[in-house]
């Protein structure tokens, strides 16, 4: 992602530091880092997504995020902010140790960008067996960056 960031000139926010609560029915967790960082997210009219494949899903920072979506669609208050996901497009970076991530990964997000009237744009997989190889990567990582930089949505 950090190779992707510098193509693109972008910041990565890296969820594994935030503190962001997991999702609560009550919705006691608003004090948290959640809200303040969606409303700078929403400032962009693409959003990256990036996280390994554990066990045919993201990394539990990840899942905290988008279960924490739901705020969007169930706080009053926060309804009009969910409401700008709309025509926003998601794309995804993932590393795996396959060559393409499990089906079930990418589905969940294709899913959920279209539940929230978001574009799926597409998605770039390193496989890392033992570790991230650059060079291995640099053809595609060019190729997700002008997908990225076009627009290019499904």
């Amino acid at each position: 992602m950090d190779r992707i960031a510098q193509e693109l000139q972008i910041d990565v926010i890296d969820l594994g530091e935030m503190n962001i609560s997991a999702f609560d029915y009550e919705h006691r967790n608003r004090d948290d880092d959640f809200e303040p960082l969606i409303h700078q997210v929403l400032s962009f009219d693409q959003m990256i997504f990036a996280s390994p494949v554990y066990w045919y899903s993201v990394a539990p920072p990840m899942k905290i995020f988008i279960d924490r979506l739901s705020d969007l669609l169930d706080v009053p208050d926060l309804l009009d902010t969910g409401r700008r996901l709309r025509n926003k497009t998601g794309f995804v970076v993932s590393t795996s140790v396959d060559d393409e991530p499990d089906a079930p990964f990418i589905e969940a997000f294709r899913a959920t960008f279209n539940y929230l009237g978001m574009a799926y744009g597409g998605y770039i997989n390193a496989k890392c067996v033992d570790d991230y190889v650059t060079d291995g990567h640099e053809d595609e990582i060019r190729a997700f960056v002008a997908d990225v930089r076009s627009g290019k949505a499904y």
